[in-house]
């Protein structure tokens, strides 16, 4: 009995998920800055997408059995409605699905023919 006490109060906890302040990226690699840094992380992006976050954003970093990867960007409330879809970049181009069938660009409707 003594013995599980004692691996119980003695054991490490799990490694799990950090967020932080994303302090480089680039194509070396995106580094962020939690309680501890974070370095050279490759980045964690649905099939088809890929990007490049800006420094200053905050991220969340997963531990893995290898090591650690980003899983992005925390995303910042940008007024969508449930189910729809927004990419935007840094410098303010946005590409919005809306739920009724339109495509805006920049703000934008973009009409079929």
């Amino acid at each position: 009995m003594w013995l599980m006490s004692y691996i119980t109060d003695h054991s490490l906890a799990p490694p799990s998920a950090a967020k932080g302040e994303l302090s480089s990226g680039g194509s070396g690699g995106t580094s962020v800055a939690s309680s501890e840094e974070h370095k050279a992380l490759e980045m964690c992006f649905p099939y088809g997408v890929v990007s490049v976050p800006p420094s200053g954003e905050r991220a969340v970093v997963l531990p893995l059995d290898d090591g650690e990867v980003g899983l992005g960007v925390i995303a910042n409330s940008v007024g969508l409605q449930e189910g729809e879809v927004m990419l935007y970049s840094k410098g303010g181009a946005t590409l919005v699905l809306k739920n009724d069938g339109r495509v805006l660009i920049n703000g934008a409707e973009v009409r079929n023919g």
